[in-house]
């Protein structure tokens, strides 16, 4: 198929076979998984892993791709059209078949849309076993640091607030058509089976960590200053800043601005 990739939509088609090769282990497709990849592109990851499953369903925005995937008509294949960042992942997850083993959702995800993605799928990941995406490795790097590192951010603790994440593997420009101008990665999340925030508790974790990350350079004294009362913020605490807070410490303040 003669496709240009198009600007809008953020598409680069990967085409190494080894990043391929190396992708598609790392999902580890089989007979009775139910999967969902993200943005087929031109079906680099699409065949591969439909070669070992019973059933892949797509999600597809392009409608030029939606209609060459329809065309190919492979048994097992399930094209959606439809915006990601408006697909209901939790009401696709609960419909899986009962004799599905995992259920996992991939993808080389356009970089223009991929932290609010990530936030969107948030909503279901107690109904999705483990999520494999490439990424810019800027976000990447972002997702997995640690406390005190220079990446951890407003994005590091709400991701690790919810999920195990591992970098799994990095992926240079040279590997896609057209080639990006950042260098890429691929991220595995698994949900943490410790994860235990409830829907009011969560929603005080994106407060508190949106302002502890508000002014990065200036200490917790400041940024949490609307909170300093409730929380008691020790004054080792108040000289700190925000990267330098654990994500189990983020989450112990949620819940106490919670009650």
């Amino acid at each position: 198929m003669m496709h240009r990739a198009r600007k809008r939509f953020g598409q680069n088609f990967l085409q190494d076979s080894g990043v391929i090769y190396s992708i598609v282990a790392a999902i580890n497709p089989s007979s009775n998984m139910y999967l969902m990849e993200i943005g087929p592109g031109l079906g680099a990851l699409t065949k591969p892993l439909l070669s070992n499953l019973d059933r892949l369903d797509l999600l597809e925005i392009d409608r030029d791709l939606v209609a060459y995937w329809n065309q190919e008509n492979l048994p097992g294949l399930n094209v959606i059209e439809g915006d990601a960042l408006q697909f209901d992942f939790l009401a696709w997850a609960k419909a899986r078949p009962p004799q599905s083993s995992l259920c996992k959702v991939v993808g080389n995800l356009p970089y223009n849309i991929s932290s609010p993605l990530l936030f969107h799928l948030v909503s279901a990941a107690h109904v999705i076993d483990e999520q494999v995406f490439m990424l810019q490795a800027e976000v990447v790097e972002r997702m997995v640091s640690k406390a005190g590192g220079s990446e951890f951010s407003r994005l590091s603790v709400m991701l690790q607030a919810r999920y195990e994440m591992e970098l799994i593997l990095e992926v240079p420009p040279e590997a896609f058509d057209p080639q990006p101008k950042v260098n890429s990665a691929v991220v595995r999340m698994i949900p943490r089976q410790d994860f235990n925030l409830n829907s009011e508790q969560w929603r005080a974790l994106e407060k508190v960590v949106a302002a502890a990350f508000s002014q990065r350079r200036k200490m917790l004294r400041t940024n949490l200053s609307a909170f300093a009362d409730r929380l008691a913020l020790s004054e080792s605490e108040l000289k700190a800043r925000a990267q330098d807070i654990p994500v189990e410490r983020y989450m112990e303040w949620a819940k106490i601005l919670a009650t």
